[in-house]
């Protein structure tokens, strides 16, 4: 896992890079960045554990479907977040190549970090970096998504077993498609934060 590699690589592929050693500070510096805005967050546990929806709320409308607003369904919190200006969501994985990986079961989160926002904010923790797309791929399908589908209860081979992706046709099946960032979307601003500590799944 090499950081400034990354980031250097992330440079090259034209998104913004900011490096931190805690989540705590990457929190920090993004209630600096957002204000008085709509935010749409996509499921992550990176994003849950830096607290960014409660701080982001002070100051800003903030929609995600994890802590829906009352009287919003799940699925109308959701479409709200794709009509935010500024949108923020975690990886399954990244190559030192600079190359972002993200599955998806519903797909708002992928939708929404490839168009429709002013600017997207990727936040990622050390655990995520791969050496390259092959394992960065490999991270998402057999690392990611087996431990997300547990977090979830699904009933789904890889949750019951915690190894490997099954490449199941279950009901409960969390890795309907999967989008590789090879470069910065043309469509909006994009920035990477990249955090020294291991943070989500």
């Amino acid at each position: 896992m090499n950081l400034t590699k990354t980031a250097q690589s992330l440079e090259k592929n034209g998104y913004q890079v900011s490096l931190f050693s805690t989540l705590e500070e990457a929190d920090r510096y993004l209630n600096q960045q957002i204000d008085s805005t709509t935010v749409g967050i996509g499921g992550s546990m990176t994003i849950e554990e830096m607290g960014s929806f409660k701080t982001l709320s002070d100051h800003n409308q903030v929609y995600w479907h994890w802590h829906p607003a009352d009287g919003l369904t799940v699925d109308d919190t959701r479409k709200k977040a794709m009509n935010t200006a500024i949108y923020l969501s975690s990886v399954n994985a990244i190559s030192e190549e600079g190359e972002i990986v993200n599955i998806d079961g519903a797909g708002n989160r992928l939708a929404s970090t490839l168009y429709g926002h002013a600017k997207v904010y990727f936040i990622v923790g050390s655990n995520k970096i791969c050496e390259n797309l092959h394992q960065a791929i490999d991270r998402a399908r057999n690392t990611a998504s087996p431990l997300n589908a547990k977090r979830l209860n699904c009933k789904t081979p890889c949750a019951v077993k915690g190894d490997h992706c099954y490449d199941c046709s279950s009901e409960g099946r969390i890795c309907n498609a999967m989008v590789i960032h090879y470069k910065k979307m043309m469509s909006c601003e994009m920035e990477v934060i990249l955090v020294e500590e291991s943070a989500g799944y």
